[in-house]
């Protein structure tokens, strides 16, 4: 009889769920990241085949734990929304994110961000902005062919993926949606809600009074003999 040396058993390969970064360095870092990641959840909250996720590592090969990134915010078209404990792209169609957002702070090298813009580069990512709001500096780069090119003048730049325009204004950067509406922090749509709740509120107060006057000078003429309802 021959002897067979045993099969080894398949090992699983883990992907961790966090890189033991944090997420942001200051509260200014963190407000953008979460500004720009949730109104772009708001834009394509119709749309159930965008997925829009913020500091969620993403590993683009299978079998590798040890390449990934973790971008502030990514924007993936052609996947399904829902929870994720980390983007394996071979699970995902093989779809890369199309759109990165990385938001810079104090601690950010030079060679960290080349090491990110090469990372985006060979790994597919269409479009990539990188924001300093210390600075109000905005870079974004395209892809042409097997590059990221950088995009010379951001100024009223709109995205071809996301649709949404940038503007510079006096120290901060601006971002419009396609319909003109400008992103806003959780806090400014949590006022907005409440105006627009007081507004609705209000004419409907106004509306309640009308009725209670037509309804008193109805009964006022019905008293006289007259119906209202001919008159």
């Amino acid at each position: 009889m021959v002897a067979h040396p045993p099969i080894p058993p398949t090992v699983e390969i883990l992907y961790p769920e966090a890189d033991g970064q944090p997420m942001a360095d200051n509260t200014v870092q963190f407000r953008w990241i979460v500004t720009i990641k949730e109104n772009l959840e708001i834009l394509f909250a119709a749309d159930p085949a965008v997925f829009v996720a913020g500091d969620l590592l993403w590993y683009p090969v299978e079998g590798n734990n040890k390449l990934s990134q973790a971008p502030d915010t990514m924007v993936v078209f052609g996947r399904p929304k829902g929870d994720r404990g980390s983007y394996q792209q071979w699970r995902e169609d093989n779809i890369a994110p199309h759109v990165v957002f990385e938001i810079l702070s104090p601690s950010n090298t030079g060679a960290e961000m080349t090491r990110k813009l090469l990372f985006y580069q060979q790994y597919g990512v269409e479009e990539y902005y990188i924001y300093d709001p210390s600075d109000n500096e905005l870079v974004g780069s395209q892809r042409v062919d097997q590059h990221l090119i950088e995009i010379a003048d951001l100024q009223g730049w709109v995205s071809p993926r996301l649709g949404i325009r940038f503007e510079l204004e006096g120290e901060t950067l601006c971002i419009y949606a396609p319909n003109g509406d400008r992103f806003l922090t959780p806090v400014e749509l949590a006022a907005q809600r409440d105006q627009e709740r007081q507004r609705a509120d209000q004419e409907q107060q106004r509306a309640d009074q009308e009725q209670q006057r037509a309804d008193r000078l109805a009964a006022k003429l019905r008293t006289m003999g007259i119906d209202p309802d001919t008159v």
